[in-house]
């Protein structure tokens, strides 16, 4: 039987006593219990916590430590005073390795961490290299972004330089075309019953008209050609020109139609957008030697604010996209930004023009569109054109009053052109036409003629003409003078005399070179008859 004495009876067994000392090492012991439970947790939880092996070591000594304070309530009944001994004991080591720890291992490197207003000094300076480094990429951005629309800037003025250099030489062309042109018509019929000469009359107005091709196709690339824009169901379109590409695709080729029912007008001139997607299909087929799949798809599209700060020449709103695509060889990204450009080709010699793309540029710029390519090597090529929408109804192809070339009556027709060589091709064909005729090969010229006795009934002037005003003004001088004075203008090379934003000015009857001389004599009766 233990013959020590408990420590209650130390206290003269005082309930008091015994119960204060009692609770007080209760919550002192449940103290160090939550405390150890807390450096655990938070260990546990924050694995990558700085000095979690002194948390968990102090943790282990306050958990002895609240043990230390259980065994003196203990004591109090029973005298366990070997077990609070140990306890102690261990205590007393944890003592001595927990202080060492503080002294030799935390308390150095606590030392050296910042303090709270170091640490506002750092996050300061932080916030400071954030804030430069943001300035920064946001300068770079603003560069690329500048470098990107200079890059823009100087490819629309490199097409637009190549659109006036390509527009002024279509125009000597035409003057030149349309000599040959109504020159060889009459050749043809002179010889047609010369077995000899005819084939070579044919072969040399094929040629000319070859020419004119291709001067047409200058002028849409430079945005001279003078368009009848109308509201133009293009799906109606679509379905006409899929149908006239299916014998001339080839079978090898497959021909998908992906139109929207809701596909809204668009305001177009529909002959041009016909020969657009003409020459796109033709150049998909050239892609796809060994066939494949050529899709037509409609769509109405907004282009935002967005796209047009990063799209040089697109206004923000409603249009109707119009796309070709194909599985062909694709277009190397180097030289996406050539392809509008006229002459440029890929194809080999003999085998392309490089103007078919240009058109189709010209005639959308021209009818205020845009037009994208999206092009990979191995998958294929889109051509997305942009058109505006129309705010009418489709109209109904328009149809031209019937006036034969052959009526003629005894009127007089004033030719102003400056170009002496068809000058004298034009007023020779008006007199055999049976007309009376007066030329000028400049503006003041025929406004002198004008202003003289002699009788005129339809002036025929050149839109671009030299002597101080165009073609436009001296028709407005000369029907102030002359009213009830018809007029009828020619040009291969419009300019903005007679055409506006992209379409023919309202009552305006013009005929552009190169012309027959069965399309001259047409016209004239259409003036004079207007």
């Amino acid at each position: 039987m233990s013959t020590l004495t408990p420590h209650g009876a130390c206290l003269e067994w005082q309930p008091v006593l015994i119960w204060i000392n009692a609770v007080s090492d209760a919550l002192i012991g449940g103290g160090f219990f939550a405390t150890a439970l807390f450096l655990g947790l938070l260990v546990w939880r924050r694995r990558d916590l700085q000095f979690a092996a002194a948390f968990l070591g102090f943790g282990a000594y306050v958990s002895v430590c609240g043990l230390t304070r259980m065994l003196s309530i203990l004591t109090l009944w029973v005298p366990a005073y070997g077990i609070e001994a140990a306890a102690k004991s261990v205590q007393a080591v944890m003592s001595v390795g927990i202080a060492a720890a503080l002294l030799l291992i935390v308390l150095p490197r606590l030392l050296v961490l910042p303090g709270r207003n170091q640490l506002q000094q750092a996050y300061a300076a932080l916030e400071e290299e954030i804030r430069q480094r943001r300035k920064a990429e946001d300068m770079v951005k603003r560069f690329q972004e500048l470098e990107a629309t200079e890059a823009q800037v100087r490819q629309a003025q490199k097409m637009e330089a190549i659109g006036q250099l390509t527009g002024g030489v279509a125009h000597d062309f035409n003057n030149i075309l349309t000599v040959i042109t109504g020159s060889i018509e009459i050749l043809s019929d002179a010889v047609k019953h010369r077995r000899d000469l005819a084939p070579i009359a044919k072969l040399i107005a094929a040629a000319a008209a070859r020419g004119a091709d291709l001067t047409q196709h200058l002028l849409a690339f430079a945005r001279r050609q003078p368009l009848q824009p109308r509201s133009t169901d293009v799906n109606a379109m679509v379905i006409d020109v899929a149908r006239l590409l299916r014998p001339t695709l080839g079978e090898q080729i497959e021909i998908e139609s992906m139109l929207a029912h809701d596909a809204a007008p668009a305001l177009i001139d529909p002959s041009q957008l016909s020969t657009a997607l003409l020459n796109l299909a033709l150049n998909a087929r050239d892609a796809m030697p060994e066939g494949g799949k050529l899709t037509l798809e409609t769509k109405n599209v907004v282009l935002d604010e967005n796209y047009a700060a990063s799209n040089e020449e697109v206004k923000p709103g409603d249009y109707v996209m119009v796309a070709v695509s194909d599985t062909g060889e694709g277009i190397p990204k180097e030289l996406l930004e050539k392809v509008f450009e006229p002459f440029f080709t890929t194809k080999e010699v003999g085998k392309g023009s490089g103007l078919g793309l240009s058109m189709v540029y010209g005639f959308v710029k021209q009818s205020n569109g845009h037009v994208k390519i999206y092009s990979e090597e191995g998958h294929g090529t889109t051509v997305k054109l942009y058109l505006p929408q129309a705010a009418s109804i489709p109209q109904a192809q328009a149809t031209e009053a019937g006036v034969s070339a052959g009526d003629h009556g005894d009127e007089t027709i004033l030719v102003v052109e400056d170009d002496a060589l068809v000058r004298d091709y034009v007023t020779t064909q008006i007199k055999r036409f049976g007309y009376r005729t007066l030329a000028a090969s400049n503006a003041a010229d025929g406004l002198a003629l004008i202003n003289g006795e002699e009788r005129i009934d339809l002036l025929f002037t050149d839109v671009i003409i030299p002597g101080g005003m165009n073609g436009r003004q001296l028709a407005r001088e000369a029907v102030k003078r002359r009213p009830g004075l018809k007029v009828l203008y020619t040009s291969g090379y419009t300019e903005n005399a007679i055409v506006h934003h992209g379409r023919l000015d309202a009552g305006v009857l013009l005929l552009p070179k190169p012309y027959l001389s069965s399309d001259l004599a047409r016209m004239l009766r259409t003036a004079l008859a207007s």
